[in-house]
Order: structure tokens, then C-alpha cells, then sequence
């Protein structure tokens, strides 16, 4: 037996504009929560409906099981397609389903997207559009559909595997770009790339994302397009600064001179950074696990050590500009002062 789950093609546009038209004629019952498949029953005609039906069966204000079967999702699917739309209550899943479909994100991976994210349910479908839109023109474009797994379009991919980019402001979207462009001195095409490959950088901090960027650059000697091939920002600073150092104590990289050479040859970053712990201890630290994990220890502990003297400065620190601060009002306290007196003295 073969699933009908994973031989689902998608939609094409004319389908999904059917479905809408559909959605008005497909009325399904409701009974406490529970809605049946696909109903055709019509239902009497009411001289005075009242206004609780002409909102339940208003077309395009409620998502059913109908409908969802009719989109391409399988029985399985629709149920709990349905039922995470219920728990959400939002008001605009349709829509929002419907921004997806057309996108070229099959039901499979509608689905999952919902898994990872519930709260898609409970967006405004043009402001998911929108976004969207937004999105393409930085350069992220459909490509090929889902359906075809080896040859995603990058902005599918990015949303499949980071669902909570399509929860992200506009502007946030924006501050980030322009932070990889003009501080961190990435292209259009580079910084388009990293938030393809590593779409968590929208919600990190931005003074975090440039240190990291500065600890490659300048630490390691490393150029944008390595890390951009390394896809540098999917790994933490804290794990970065590890296996870093951890080959720099081992005497199996070394920071490049000012005209970028060393007396060793640096393994490449993707080698660093785009394996699993076994294979880089194995292929390039050339170490053990015990050793490396007493090694981590030690770099977390110098870490926290540092983390307590930056506090510790930063309280100095306040605490000379709030004496400094009172000094001053002292100083025109005693000026109010003088003005004051000399101006009696004149009388």
C-alpha cells in the first residue's frame, strides 16, 4: 500500500481559487466541535436566519474539514490541520493556507510548518503576504516547488526550516539585512545567502551577531565568503570560540598576519564548523572526547570569569558617572548661588 500522504502534488493557482469559490457551497454542520468530511446536505430554508448562522455559514470565515480535503491535504492531515486551527482560534487560517499554497508549499509541508509553529494559525493573511513579498524582493524567490525535494526554492526552504521568520516585522527583517551590508561589509547576494541558510540571525542580538562576525574576521582571519560557504552564524559564539581555540592550543591554527599568512596551513572554516563533534575531533583536532570536553569546561569557566569582570567594570563605571553627575549639579548649585548673591549685593 503506498501513502497517499507522500505522492501529493501540489496545487496548481486555478485549484486554489476554486476551493475559494468552493468554500461558500460546501457548508459543513457543527456539533459540539466536531465537524464531519464533506457534507452537501443543504440545510431548510429560514425565512429570518439569525445573525449566529449568517456568521457560521458566511463564506470564507470558517475553515472546515471540506475545505481542507478539498486543498489536497489527506484525511489525516485535515483532521489535524483542523484542530490546531481550532486550539489557535484564528480567524484568517484560510487565508493564511492559502498565502502557503501558492507559495508552492505542498500540504506535507504546510503541516509540518504548523507543527513547528503554531502560532502561523494566528496570523492576518495579508500581513503573511506581505511579509512574504517583502522577502522576495531582498532576493529570496520561490524556485522550484517542495514537491520536489532535492530542488527547493530558497524561500521555501527558509521558511520551511525557520517557520518563525513569518512572524518577524518587516523592520526587523530590515535592521538585520542592513546590519550584514554595512557593518559586517557582506554583499546583497551574501547577506541573502545567510538568511536563506541560517534564518536565526533575525532574532539574535544584533551586538552579538557583529562580535561574531568580528571573532571570524579578526581571531581567525577568516573573509566573508568563507563565511558564508561555513554558514558561519547557524553555530553558537560559545561553541565557535571552542573548537577555535581548542585547535589554537593544540598548535593546528593560527591567526593570520596582517598580510594574511601563517606558518601552518588553517584548516578550512567548513571543516571547523559544518561536522559533527565525533568528525572534528576525529578529522581535525585529532583528539579524544575526554580531552575536549575538559577543555569546554575550562573555556566556559573563563568565560563566566569574564562575563563577572565586564559587570564589574560596567558598575564602576556607573558609579563615576553618577559622582561625576553629582559633582556637576553641585558645582551649578553653587553657580545659582553666586548669581544669586551678586545680584542682592548689586541692590
Amino acid at each position: 500500500m503506498y501513502s497517499t500522504e507522500q505522492h501529493l502534488l501540489p496545487p496548481s493557482i486555478s485549484q486554489i481559487v476554486r476551493w475559494m469559490w468552493r468554500w461558500s457551497v460546501c457548508p459543513v454542520a457543527v456539533s459540539r466541535g466536531y465537524m464531519p468530511f464533506c457534507s452537501t446536505q443543504q440545510k431548510p430554508h429560514q425565512a429570518n436566519p439569525s445573525p449566529i448562522s449568517q456568521v457560521t455559514h458566511r463564506p470564507g470565515n470558517q475553515l472546515t474539514l471540506c475545505s481542507l480535503l478539498k486543498m489536497g491535504f489527506s484525511e489525516t492531515q485535515a483532521k489535524e490541520m483542523h484542530e490546531g486551527a481550532t486550539k489557535s482560534r484564528g480567524k484568517h487560517v484560510h487565508s493564511v493556507l492559502t498565502a502557503l499554497l501558492l507559495l508552492g508549499l505542498n500540504p506535507s509541508s504546510i503541516l509540518k510548518i504548523m507543527q513547528k509553529c503554531p502560532e502561523v494559525y494566528s496570523l492576518k493573511g495579508a500581513d503573511l503576504q506581505q511579509r512574504i513579498d517583502h522577502l522576495r524582493k531582498m532576493g529570496l524567490v520561490e524556485g522550484v516547488s517542495l514537491s520536489v525535494p532535492l530542488f527547493p526554492g530558497s524561500l521555501q526552504r527558509m521558511i520551511s526550516r525557520y517557520p518563525k521568520v513569518m512572524l518577524l516585522p518587516v523592520k526587523r527583517v530590515n535592521m538585520v539585512s542592513r546590519l550584514l551590508r554595512e557593518k559586517c561589509l557582506f554583499t546583497i547576494h551574501q547577506a541573502t545567502d545567510i538568511l536563506r541558510d541560517s534564518p536565526e540571525v533575525l532574532e539574535q542580538d544584533l551586538s552579538k551577531l557583529e562580535y561574531k562576525f568580528q571573532y571570524a574576521y579578526f581571531r581567525m582571519g577568516v573573509r566573508q565568503p568563507e563565511m558564508v560557504k561555513a554558514k558561519l552564524f547557524r553555530l553558537s559564539l560559545s561553541e565557535l570560540r571552542c573548537r577555535h581555540c581548542f585547535l589554537e592550543q593544540r598548535g593546528l591554527y593560527q591567526t593570520p598576519d596582517k598580510k594574511g599568512q601563517t606558518l601552518i596551513l588553517n584548516p578550512p572554516l567548513k571543516d571547523i564548523l559544518c561536522v559533527s563533534e565525533e568528525t572534528y575531533l576525529v578529522q581535525v583536532a585529532m583528539a579524544d572526547a575526554d580531552e575536549f570536553h575538559v577543555f569546554r569546561k575550562l573555556m566556559a569557566r573563563e568565560q563566566e570569569e569574564e562575563g563577572r569582570e565586564d559587570e564589574y567594570s560596567s558598575d564602576e563605571e556607573l558609579e563615576e558617572d553618577k559622582d561625576d553627575d553629582e559633582d556637576d549639579d553641585g558645582l551649578h548649585r553653587r553657580k545659582r548661588h553666586w548669581n544669586t548673591g551678586y545680584k542682592k549685593d548689586r541692590k
